[in-house]
């Protein structure tokens, strides 16, 4: 499990993003759960995240930030990354951020990319 906290701020938004290995939809449930056991994690107020498994398969969800797994996906695709979950961790500041939020995971991931060799 990598997990790179304070990637980016925002309006006092704070993000984070992690991932791993994850083949198959129950280990995607088993990172989350993992990532969770973390309390700073289970406080957050989203926690999104994809995975594009080897044969294809799509696994994603928002937890409230609509359309933001959508997002991961896509990433995941391009990058042809696969049986590898990403999370994007959001802890909310008290400002709405609008479309912002769809660039911030989109940073996130970029970051996390990078960091894995994968951008």
């Amino acid at each position: 499990m990598k997990i790179m906290l304070n990637v980016l701020t925002d309006k006092g938004s704070k993000y984070a993003v992690s991932g791993g290995v994850a083949d198959s939809k129950d280990a995607a449930n088993a990172f989350i759960k993992q990532l969770k056991r973390n309390k700073k994690f289970a406080k957050a107020t989203h926690n999104t995240w994809a995975v594009l498994l080897g044969d294809g398969t799509q696994i994603k969800a928002d937890d409230g930030e609509g359309g933001a797994g959508a997002i991961i996906l896509r990433m995941l695709e391009t990058a042809d990354l696969r049986d590898h979950i990403v999370v994007v961790t959001r802890w909310y500041g008290g400002v709405h951020l609008g479309g912002d939020r769809f660039r911030h995971v989109k940073t996130c991931v970029d970051k996390y990319l990078s960091e894995i060799g994968e951008n």
